[in-house]
């Protein structure tokens, strides 16, 4: 039977001044979702490096192969919010089921076709659908804990928990695709991840149970409302373009600096080292009892990101290049919290979906413009070129977000916000 969503009083109402996992974790059906959640978006972390260094290898292009990925990143960043709409309208299994057969077959097209030494006109093609297919888990789940939280103070948590499992997915799966890449053959990157999505997608979209209830007829004019038009979102798109810069920038420029040094069994390891500083900040973020306003948080957060990413292009050893990159890590996981932590005020839980997957969208498209400029930077210019592409991309969002941050400040809960986009309203799950 269908009842209204409440708090419970043993999962949030009792929560402490300092927040805690162990009380996020128990939570009631929270690891119903979480664990095939998290083995459902692993194989994301390994989608552009695999594409990476198998087209590398068959083209001999740093520059071709960034902009397979780039392709695949855009196509991505467009259909994202597509598909977080399409969730919040009729459910996260109804898109979830046909989305991940559609990736798994795709990308099994685009690595034959790159196998076969096809033209990248043809590579760009299977890139689409490789792109656009790919399954929106990560705001799935965060959809899946804002109807279980609402209004608790465990919110907050909830947003580091998930950037940590996001980052612990980013020091294993370059890893993995590095590894069988490297090791087996430069096909078995996409060739795994391909079959990790199909497998862990079906898993994640079997939780019925636990997926937030699709919006009432009565409540269509905000379900049709995008999130888009609130006008903090679109400040936080901007903010996770740089963000999606740093990821695209590091990976190319990784890639092609243990290439040059003729150890390319370290890229993996170096992103592995990013990922690992951004995943143990996100655990200490999660651990605060914040009392500065988050809108503040977020634009000293990204201060020190664009600070820390300036410094990459400047390195020329593998220490210090690790060094780098671990503090670049642990910038990047204060920021990516602190707006996912906004949405929850920001948007109604209507919308909510969509809006995550606009800045999952935002991140990719970031990434997507990285990995081609990048890669055209690498094989032009220098070597170690590309990690400008990080320091642009996180000054420029700087500026944006200084410029804008008054409009991360959430409107109260008793007005309409941003033209058509309703406060949030009681749902039902089962």
């Amino acid at each position: 039977m269908a009842s209204t969503v409440t708090t419970e009083p043993s999962d949030t109402s009792a929560a402490p001044s300092r927040p805690s996992y162990g009380q996020l974790l128990r939570t009631r059906g929270a690891w119903t979702f979480l664990l095939p959640g998290f083995a459902a978006r692993q194989p994301f972390a390994m989608l552009t490096i695999s594409i990476v260094l198998l087209v590398q290898h068959t083209t001999g292009s740093y520059g071709a192969a960034g902009a397979a990925a780039a392709v695949t990143g855009v196509s991505m960043a467009l259909f994202a919010p597509y598909s977080g709409r399409l969730a919040d309208r009729h459910g996260q299994r109804a898109v979830l089921l046909p989305g991940v057969l559609v990736h798994a077959l795709s990308g099994l097209a685009l690595t034959a076709l790159a196998l076969a030494h096809a033209p990248l006109w043809a590579l760009f093609v299977a890139a689409v659908p490789t792109g656009a297919s790919v399954p929106q888990v990560g705001p799935m789940v965060r959809a899946r804990w804002g109807v279980r939280l609402q209004d608790s103070p465990l919110m907050s948590t909830a947003a580091a928990f998930e950037s940590v499992t996001d980052e612990l997915t980013f020091v294993f799966g370059p890893l993995l695709a590095t590894a069988l890449c490297t090791t087996v053959t430069p096909a078995a990157g996409l060739v795994a991840e391909a079959a990790l999505t199909l497998v862990g997608g079906l898993l994640f979209a079997a939780q019925k149970g636990t997926q937030p209830q699709v919006t009432g007829a009565g409540h269509a004019r905000v379900r049709h409302a995008s999130a888009l038009r609130v006008p903090g979102v679109r400040v936080l798109v901007v903010a996770f373009l740089g963000i999606g810069s740093v990821f695209g920038g590091m990976q190319v420029s990784l890639a092609a600096f243990t290439e040059s040094i003729g150890e390319p069994g370290l890229n993996g390891v170096l992103y592995g080292t990013f990922a690992a500083g951004n995943m143990l900040s996100g655990i200490v973020c999660g651990a605060i009892a914040w009392r500065a306003a988050p809108h503040r948080r977020l634009v000293v957060g990204y201060a020190a990101l664009a600070l820390t990413a300036s410094a990459l292009w400047t390195s020329h050893s593998v220490l210090v290049l690790a060094g780098l990159g671990l503090l670049v890590g642990m910038c990047i996981a204060p920021a990516l919290i602190t707006g996912y932590t906004l949405v929850e005020g920001l948007v109604p839980a209507g919308a909510r979906t969509e809006a995550f997957t606009w800045l999952t969208g935002a991140v990719a498209l970031g990434q997507a413009a990285a990995v081609t400029v990048a890669g055209q930077l690498e094989d032009r210019l220098w070597g170690g070129a590309g990690f400008l592409v990080p320091m642009g991309g996180t000054l420029l969002a700087l500026a944006t977000l200084l410029a804008l941050r008054s409009r991360l400040v959430a409107p109260p809960r008793n007005r309409t916000v941003a033209r058509g986009v309703g406060h949030r309203v009681p749902m039902t799950v089962d």
